[in-house]
Parts: C-alpha cells; structure tokens; sequence
C-alpha cells in the first residue's frame, strides 16, 4: 500500500460492511465468510476502500459489521497477508442491533455508531473500488465549504457525493449496470479559474435524486408522465438531468448530518432517503422546518457561539479574495445595480432575521468516456456477481505502474507444471497454487492455496481461494468459491463380463461395444473411442465448499447446496398429525 501523500485533513471513515444480498452465492453463510472478504484479485473487498482512505490521509477508520460478522472481520485483520500489511489498524464496530437487512440511515441512528461520529466523516461502502485519488474530492468539498468565522453569515457545511457513469468503460460496463436518477444545477463559477485537471468544473448541487426504480414507479403512477414542483423551476431556471450515472454511496458529511438523521426516524436509506429529502429542502419552501433542520442548526449554531465567543463578530474570510488570480467579469451598467432612488434616504432592503439557509448538498458527477476524454478513472461498486467477475479480470490486466496492481501477476511461490501456459498479462495466481502439467490459463484470477491438476483449461474464470481443480476440467466466465472443488475426469463404467474377457485377452469386440456406451452417456455429443468424460462449466457460479462431481456439464447455473433441514423437519411433523388423525378416526 502506497503510503499517505497528504496530511490528515481531520476527518473519519465509516465503512459499511453489508449483507451482500446480490452476491448471496457467496455469502450465504456471513459469519464465516462476510461481503466484506469476498476476493476481488486475490485481496480481500475491504482492502480496497481502505487503501483508498490512507492515500487521503485518513487513519481514523472505523469498520461498522454485523455482530455474526464481526469475528471473521477481526480475524482476517489479523491474518490476511493483504490486511496484515496495513500501516494502520482500523477499528470494528459490531452494534448489537445491527441486522444483515438494517438499512443505511437506521444504522446511522444506532447509538454505538452515533457515539463513534465525533467529527465531520466520510460513509462508504465496503464494496468501492476508485483508481480517482480521494485527495481531489476531498479537496472539493473543503474548498467550497470554508470554515465561517462569522456570526453576521449563517453558512453551515454542506455534503458532497459522488456518482459514476455506468457506460462506456470496455470489459466492466454492462446494460444490465444499475442506475439513479440525478438531477442537478451548476454552481456560479468561481472567481479565480480552477487549474488543469481540476474536478471543480464538474461539481454540481443536486435537487432531486431517486434510485431508477423508484422513478420507475413514480412514473407508472403518473402514466408515463414526470411531475416537476412550480418551486423548483422558480429556484432553478436550468436542471440537468441525467439516468445513466449511478451514486458511488461515497459522501462527505459535516458532524451535523447525525443529529439530522436522528431527528428523521424515517430516514431508512442514507441514498434514497437522506440526499433525496436534503436536496428537495434546499428549494421546497417549508420543508427544511419540516425535516428538523432549523432546530439541528440552530443548536449546533448556539453550540458555535458558546465555544467560539467574541470571534463571532469578526468579519467572515472570502479564501477568493486572497487570490492574485482573477477571472475576468463583464462590465456591468450602473442601472443593473440593486439599490434603492436616492430620495429614499439609503434605506436598504429587509432581510430575514437569522434565517438558516439550508446547506448545499452537492456531487461529483464524473464525465462519460468520450473522443475527447476517452480515459477517465475506475469508479465502481462491486455487488453484483458480474461486476465480481469484470472487475477482478479488469485489475488483473493493469501495468505494474497501476495504483491497484500486483507486485508479482504470478506469485514466486506458485508451482507450475510443465508444458503449462498462463497469459501473465491479463492473469493473477496466488501464492501457494500448484498447477500440474498441460494447463491452459488465459483471463483468469486464481487465489491463494488453490489446487489445478493437469489439463486443465480456464478461461476468463476467478477462483477464491483453496479451490481444487481436477485433471482435465474445462471453465469458462466462472466464479468459483473458496475452498469448492471442481471434481475432473469422470472414469467410463465397465462391465464386469468385459473386464473379466479382457482380462483374459479375447474381449476385444466387447471392449468396443463398453466404448461405444460410453460415448453414447457422455453429454453433449458423442465421444470418441477411448476419451474420457469432463467437468465443462460455462458461465457458472460455485458456492464455497460445495463439490462439482465429475463429468458435470453446466451453462449459466448457480451451483450451491440448499439448507433443507427446516422442510423435512416440517414433513416429519405434518406426517406425524396425519398418523394422529388417522387414530382418532378408528
């Protein structure tokens, strides 16, 4: 891991690690092994929003797990080769009351994690992959939410997101990406013009934002039609709306967030429901008195003036101003000047009194590909299987200059059979593999103590660790889990009369008629004489710890045991009142 190129710029990290519903093939069992374990290239999930983090500086990390996971969590600290190399040890929090099926904003309300909030903070999922440095949204947010030194100004920190596009980057976008609806206004443009390279040109405040299904069902029941406030066009003459972009679940947060969430019981998810109600508050009239935001800010602000005392009537710093780099202004005519006729004696237009303005809540909305930009960096969530797949294939294929890169594509402690070829530029194998002779291995990733015996041939697959391979098997597009074994060569049955004739050496017409049988049961056409049966996978996924027998031939299948110890407990019990009924009516 890279180590920090920045100073600690003073906030926390919360990473949520969740269920993994949608990778249910592979965490089925979260107390042994939680979504946040799962492999991507040969290194745990977590790894990835942790280094993330310490290459913004940020060393207060805190890991909030349900209880039933929250030992293996530990453990994997511990033991991990990729976790163990942490210059930092970051801390696990395991709420009692944190369930697998917990939303985001109640997991904000639980007193352990509210306790733990004790700063502004940044949420992020435990499942972020981003190759966009931290430092540079970081930089964003501080810039555009200066500390206020003045009384005389009402100005609260606001929040930042940021959301990805969904298209556009070969080998890792998909149709079947999920997406949000995201509408947003630009912000006045600065005045000092922002450098190359900069994010600046492509932060934005967000007015209304909705996860696509639920567009989808506002839609359906409008007829098609999407209804848009009088007061947001009143507020906003230009909105730009966008369908193809996804939210990161990455957001900077003041401190304040946490009492506005506490107030808000019916805040279930921090994406749909917080940015959601936030953003509509900035400009529906009345909602911010509704959502509790007054009294949120102006205790905070009671707080601010008791600790910060006489420096509340100092005037308020514009960093702007303190810039020799202007950008130019149009000339404007003296008419345009809002001001009051000269008879009326300089009296100056009413304003509210102390009247909080609620804070911007703003986004990172990072560009598509395109001609001119065909390269943008990899932000992505992996919580789907094929995105599980791409993305480990995707970080398998990076130079060794790459921020997430290997040192080694194959490990020096891997043993490689002879005649056996790997593609080392777009493959992974872990430490400890053994691999036997005339293997095959293009586009794939394989883990650690992984076991692939001889004439095997995978491609485009990613096996988790301590996987068994047998000889002779055949996968493409398939993920396999850790510690399953891929049973290989399935033996032909022979008769006991044709042994026992060929034994003797005059079975030689029943020793063809055996062959042809065989070749007449092998799936997927017949074989040829003398050539033994397969495991072909295509498009598969194998649950942890589940056995593939030998000669299986599967396209497109989830291969996993299922828990059915609950039906024939329940079988037993309605046979045993039917026996009941039958006594009773002799």
């Amino acid at each position: 891991m890279p180590h920090a190129t920045v100073p600690s710029p003073g906030l926390q990290a919360l990473i949520l690690c969740g269920p993994g519903v949608s990778l249910n093939t592979f965490t089925s069992n979260p107390k042994d092994l939680p979504k946040a374990l799962i492999p991507i290239a040969n290194r745990p999930m977590v790894w990835y929003p942790l280094d993330w983090c310490h290459r913004m500086g940020i060393n207060d990390i805190t890991l909030v797990t349900p209880p039933e996971s929250s030992e293996a969590v530990a453990a994997a600290l511990k033991t991990h080769p990729a976790l163990t190399g942490l210059r930092f040890k970051p801390d696990v929090l395991a709420p009692e009351e944190l369930l697998q099926t917990t939303g985001t904003g109640e997991l904000l309300r639980l007193p352990e994690v509210q306790k733990a909030i004790t700063s502004d903070f940044i949420l992020l999922p435990c499942d972020l992959i981003s190759e966009l440095d931290g430092s540079s949204i970081l930089q964003q947010w501080m810039t555009l939410n200066p500390p206020s030194t003045s009384g005389k100004k009402l100005r609260w920190k606001g929040g930042l997101s940021v959301f990805y596009p969904t298209q556009g980057l070969e080998g890792v976008s998909t149709k079947k990406d999920e997406t949000d609806f995201l509408a947003t206004v630009p912000l006045p443009k600065s005045a000092v013009p922002p450098p190359h390279g900069s994010l600046r040109p492509h932060i934005e405040e967000i007015v209304t934002f909705m996860p696509t299904d639920t567009l989808n069902d506002k839609l359906e029941e409008d007829k098609g039609h999407l209804r848009v406030r009088q007061s947001l066009l009143n507020r906003h003459g230009r909105v730009k709306m966008r369908m193809k972009h996804r939210d990161a679940h990455v957001y900077i947060f003041p401190q304040w967030v946490k009492e506005f969430v506490a107030k808000n019981e019916r805040f279930d998810s921090v994406s749909e429901d917080v940015l959601g109600w936030w953003a509509k508050a900035g400009w529906q009239e009345g909602l911010a008195e509704k959502l509790g935001l007054d009294e949120v800010l102006g205790e905070k602000k009671a707080e601010d003036d008791e600790m910060n005392g006489d420096l509340a009537d100092d005037e308020e710093i514009d960093p702007s101003s303190l810039s020799s780099t202007k950008a130019a202004k149009p000339v404007q005519q003296a008419a345009t000047t809002a001001s009051f006729a000269s008879r009326v004696g300089g009296t100056s237009a009413p304003t509210p009194k102390d009247r909080i303005a609620t804070p911007p809540l703003l986004a990172y909305v990072q560009p598509a590909p395109s001609p001119s930009s065909p390269l943008q960096p990899l932000i992505r969530r992996v919580d789907t299987t094929a995105q599980l797949a791409s993305i480990s294939l995707y970080l398998a294929r990076q130079p060794a200059d790459h921020p997430l890169a290997h040192e080694h594509n194959v490990h020096p402690t891997a043993s490689i059979g002879l005649q056996s070829r790997i593609s080392q530029e777009d493959s992974l194998v872990g430490h400890n593999v053994t691999m036997g002779i005339r293997c095959n291995v293009k586009e794939s990733v394989i883990g650690a103590n992984c076991e692939i015996g001889s004439n095997v041939r995978l491609t485009k697959c990613v096996l988790m660790e301590g996987v068994q391979v047998g000889d002779g098997v055949v996968m493409t597009g398939c993920i396999i889990g850790r510690r399953a074994r891929i049973q290989g060569v399935k033996a032909a049955p022979v008769e006991p009369a044709a042994a026992a004739q060929g034994a003797g050496g005059e079975g030689g017409e029943s020793a063809a008629a055996a062959g042809d049988k065989k070749g007449k049961k092998k799936k997927g056409g017949a074989a040829d004489d003398g050539e033994e049966e397969r495991t072909r996978l295509t498009d598969c996924e194998v649950a942890p710890n589940y056995v593939v027998e030998a000669g299986t031939e599967a396209k497109g299948e989830k291969l996993m045991a299922f828990d059915t110890e609950g039906v024939v407990d329940e079988d037993m019990h309605d046979g045993e009142e039917d026996e009941q009924g039958v006594e009773e009516e002799d």
